[in-house]
């Protein structure tokens, strides 16, 4: 009897483990790749004003880090760093933050491609990149974004043609000014995307 009733409880201790590990295990899994996409951007970008000094990796949770805001699940939503003289590149890295609303890197001086992986920010309303020194094609897979309701990508060094298809179709030239290698809208049928023109 003695038996039946340790097993018994050992059954039951089990199964509320289980529920427990069920309901907070992905969040701090979440948030450990999460910790790893931000502080893939601290690594990318040098940071003259220390801005990013309290991004560190060693604390599982990044809703404590500054400039970063979450939602009740402890899911990165925004990232609002603008204007902080930041140097590098965006990392390909920031694709991994799955619930983010906003991403906010505008008046930097951040340099290279808008890298093709944000076209997996699914839930992404505001992307704004401008006045930066981006450079490259404007990558066509962001025209999946389909909650995007604000683009900015203005005061760059993009060229080739801009996207507009899928979410980009509700967006006007303002988008796009002061590239002055970006040729204009893509005009789907006539001027093929990979043109052969050299543009990097």
């Amino acid at each position: 009897m003695a038996n039946f009733h340790d097993y018994y409880l050992f059954l039951l201790l089990i199964t509320i483990f289980l529920a427990i590990s069920s309901t907070l295990f992905p969040f701090s899994v979440n948030a450990n790749l999460e910790g790893d996409a931000l502080f893939a951007l601290r690594k990318a970008v040098t940071d003259p004003g220390n801005v990013l000094q309290s991004w560190d990796p060693t604390l599982v949770d990044p809703c404590t880090w500054f400039h970063v805001t979450c939602d009740h699940h402890n899911r990165v939503t925004r990232l609002e760093l603008y204007t902080n003289n930041f140097e590098g590149e965006i990392p390909n890295e920031l694709g991994g933050l799955k619930s983010l609303v906003s991403l906010d890197l505008f008046h930097n001086n951040l340099t290279g491609p808008i890298p093709s992986s944000l076209s997996k920010l699914s839930n992404l309303k505001f992307l704004r990149l401008n006045n930066n020194n981006l450079t490259g094609r404007i990558p066509r897979e962001l025209t999946k974004l389909g909650n995007l309701k604000i683009l900015n990508v203005s005061n760059n060094n993009f060229c080739g043609t801009f996207p507009t298809s899928g979410s980009f179709s509700k967006f006007t030239e303002e988008s796009f000014v002061n590239n002055p290698r970006l040729e204009g809208p893509e005009l789907v049928g006539f001027v093929r995307y990979d043109s052969g023109r050299e543009c990097n």
